[in-house]
């Protein structure tokens, strides 16, 4: 199978399924920057030798599924093509997730400055991709019908990557900068 098939080149692109759309359609943002997100998710787990992979692959299986599903026309055909759905259990894995470690965490009392530890702030990069994302997705919903599971799990994901965050930096005994607005 060769990657290049040249049915690009003139700007358009297809849908699971087959229907060519523009590159620069809002559908094709949003399971772009999905991708976009996994790849940094990719970055985080190497930062950390695999350290966090147990946690993060499901969440990059779940992003791939995610963004298949954006990929496609309609659920229907998502299903056709037996691409996985994302469900409530999905955003529960998240929030224990987040509950783990936030009870491992010192309390929060003022907003955190991204940085002091590289595999920290690729976190925070990866929850600020997360966040584009979700808006991405929320303007393909104002136009399509998207379910609704979808920015619901974008938003559940963008929390746990800042918890995450801050936990990695209280791994590795990595201080918070925390914010302090000039006078």
């Amino acid at each position: 199978m060769k990657i290049y098939t040249r049915s690009g080149d003139k700007g358009k692109t297809s849908l699971l399924g087959g229907e060519r759309v523009n590159k620069y359609s809002v559908r094709i943002e949003a399971y772009g920057t999905v991708d976009e997100l996994n790849s940094h998710i990719g970055l985080l787990r190497d930062l950390e030798d695999g350290r966090l992979d147990k946690v993060l692959v499901p969440i990059q299986e779940t992003l791939f599924g995610l963004g298949s599903r954006l990929a496609s026309a309609s659920e229907e055909q998502a299903d056709e093509f037996k691409v996985p759905p994302i469900t409530e259990s999905d955003i529960e894995f998240l929030e224990n997730e987040m509950d783990r470690m936030d009870a491992e965490l010192p309390e929060m009392r003022n907003f955190i400055l991204p940085g002091g530890l590289v595999a920290s702030s690729q976190a925070h990069v990866c929850r600020t991709v997360c966040r584009r994302a979700e808006r991405r997705v929320v303007d393909l919903a104002s136009q399509e019908a998207v379910p609704e599971i979808l920015v619901r799990y974008l938003n559940r994901l963008s929390d746990h990557l800042f918890v995450l965050a801050r936990s990695i930096a209280h791994t590795h005994g990595a201080p918070e900068t925390p914010w302090k607005p000039r006078a």
